[in-house]
């Protein structure tokens, strides 16, 4: 029997994959597709976690003279024998990736690139002997893959046209044009914006792609990959054969995430068909062009932990990729409309909106507009089916991106509630001081400020949710001991507190009103209280005073009652 083919999990190398037993959704068409629809230059633009990566490794393992054409035995794109044989291992490549191009300085950054493009120049040492080169070309070679102290020492100077030199000196060498992959080609200006050396980012940037996309005779072609559609002004002047793929384009929407067919497959192949649902509401979602896919990277650790453990709920995995820090930029500027498109947003609705492909890191602040530019390009939402044009319907485009949402609300809340400590003090102090007036003004106050989720979840994760808005607000008071769902009676209440220099013990209840009958959920809360017999914990813990609370909410409306 035939070993079972392992999950790649963050592996982005095609020849890894296919040469040590791991499973490859096939995306070899996208050769074909790319040879069918020439430019000079492509630039692809995805979200993060879609598979750029191993595209433009495959690409390389594809083109690259001396490549290991078996690599593509039984994949789609070997049925197409004469494109194979025109095209496969025919090719001189250069293919970088700039994600690593990260610093405090702008400096850090630059030895950076450095390392990158020497390493890459280092893969080509014939260069140093060709019979084909001068001297001097020899030298210059020499040059880019001279090390000192264990780091590539080539001149700043020789930076700019370093890629354009080495394509030059490679197609003299072969004969034969060069290509050009650069991966993550946008992760260097990103990084300059956190760190604020941005101008001198993007103007090095720009020399170096311009010298050699722009004036390189020894050009085939290139492809790049990226999250955002930098400004052509700002990155790309002057490139006329020069095609954007995004994700809107209809081109290409199926070669980069996996298709519901892909998905299928994988899922009956490790045998978790029965998972099939669960994966389509948290992972699927996205719209790219006419297609719509799935974010790999969840799907294949979700079947990978859920191989070890049938029984663990889905997880938010692109979470754990990221800071996420664009969400909670756009949090923290939204003002009240921006709130309640959020609450609309989370609700499962859509909202409409022009977006603006083509913006500079410059720009991402400066307007709310421009940050929903953002989310949207980078995958935090995604449109309706089929609307590739302004104004777009934009919704969030799964349960995983839904939670994103509501974890980063729920931490902005903390810390913007926490930041008025004369107030939530006020407001822990009067559960104690049995003042259910003050609870009940101040957490509706709280509600009324939260961006709320108002969905079609069930009444418990609803309930849900605003108890963790109050466990959250009364965890201000690090002397107190406070438990939730803990075991007390003969049930589990929803929190329990212990006082502990007075020895006051509170029990709450929380209910959602689905019917906006806040009096009679609070009773009914109260009533479970005495019927489950919550305060039996407190009581047994030596607690003198105990006092109940029945707490309803309804959207941002509460109402609090005293026991």
């Amino acid at each position: 029997m035939r070993e079972q083919l392992k999950l790649p999990i963050g592996i982005e190398s095609f020849s890894k994959i296919r040469t040590s037993g791991f499973y490859y959704v096939d995306k070899t068409r996208l050769i074909e597709q790319l040879l069918k629809n020439p430019s000079e230059v492509n630039l692809f633009t995805r979200p993060r976690r879609f598979g750029k990566s191993l595209n433009m490794s495959m690409l390389q393992n594809f083109f690259e003279i001396g490549c290991n054409k078996m690599l593509f035995d039984g994949l789609d794109i070997f049925q197409n024998t004469a494109l194979c044989d025109a095209y496969m291992g025919q090719f001189p490549v250069i293919s970088i990736t700039l994600k690593g191009v990260d610093g405090q300085t702008y400096a850090d950054a630059v030895a950076a690139m450095k390392d990158i493009i020497g390493m890459e120049a280092a893969r080509f040492p014939f260069l140093a002997e060709s019979t084909n080169l001068t001297d001097t070309e020899k030298d210059l070679y020499r040059g880019y893959v001279q090390v000192e102290n264990g780091i590539f020492s080539m001149p700043n100077e020789a930076l700019p046209a370093a890629l354009r030199n080495i394509s030059l000196l490679l197609a003299k060498h072969f004969q034969k044009e060069v290509i050009i992959l650069i991966d993550e080609y946008d992760v260097p200006l990103d990084k300059a914006f956190q760190h604020g050396y941005y101008n001198e980012m993007i103007s090095l940037i720009r020399t170096m792609l311009g010298n050699a996309l722009k004036t390189n005779n020894s050009l085939k072609f290139a492809v790049l990959t990226g999250c955002l559609r930098i400004t052509k002004e700002s990155v790309f002047t002057g490139l006329n054969n020069f095609k954007i793929y995004s994700i809107t384009s209809t081109a290409f929407d199926e070669y980069f995430g996996f298709t519901d067919s892909d998905v299928k497959k994988l899922l009956h192949y490790y045998g978790l068909e029965s998972n099939y649902e669960t994966v389509r509401t948290w992972y699927d979602g996205y719209h790219f062009g006419n297609m719509d896919v799935y974010c790999p990277w969840d799907v294949i650790n979700y079947c990978a932990d859920h191989l070890s453990d049938p029984a663990l709920p889905p997880q938010n995995y692109w979470l754990n990729t990221s800071g996420n820090a664009i969400v909670r930029r756009f949090i923290d500027m939204a003002g009240a409309q921006t709130r309640n498109e959020m609450e609309d947003l989370i609700a499962g609705k859509s909202i409409s909106k022009d977006i603006h492909q083509e913006l500079t890191y410059n720009e991402l602040d400066q307007s709310i507009e421009n940050l929903w530019s953002v989310l949207f390009t980078t995958g935090y939402l995604t449109t309706k089916s089929g609307i590739r044009d302004n104004p777009y319907q934009l919704m969030i485009p799964n349960q995983e991106i839904r939670r994103l949402f509501i974890d980063q609300i729920r931490i902005w809340f903390k810390e913007t509630s926490r930041a008025n400590k004369e107030t939530i003090s006020t407001f822990c102090s009067a559960f104690p001081e049995r003042n259910a007036a003050v609870i009940e003004t101040l957490f509706d106050d709280y509600l009324w400020n939260m961006i709320s989720v108002r969905d079609n979840a069930t009444k418990e994760k609803k309930e849900n949710f605003y108890h963790g808005i109050l466990l959250g607000l009364l965890r201000f008071k690090e002397n107190w001991i406070i438990k939730s769902n803990a075991e007390s009676g003969i049930g589990y209440s929803d929190i329990l507190i212990k006082i502990p220099e007075n020895r006051i013990g509170i029990v709450i209840e929380l209910k959602y009103a689905d019917d906006r009958n806040l009096d009679a959920a609070c009773d009914k809360a109260l009533a479970q209280i005495e019927d489950q017999q919550y305060a039996a914990s407190l009581e047994e813990d030596g607690m003198k005073t105990i006092i109940k609370y029945g707490i309803a909410c309804y959207k941002k409306e509460c109402k609090v009652k005293l026991g």
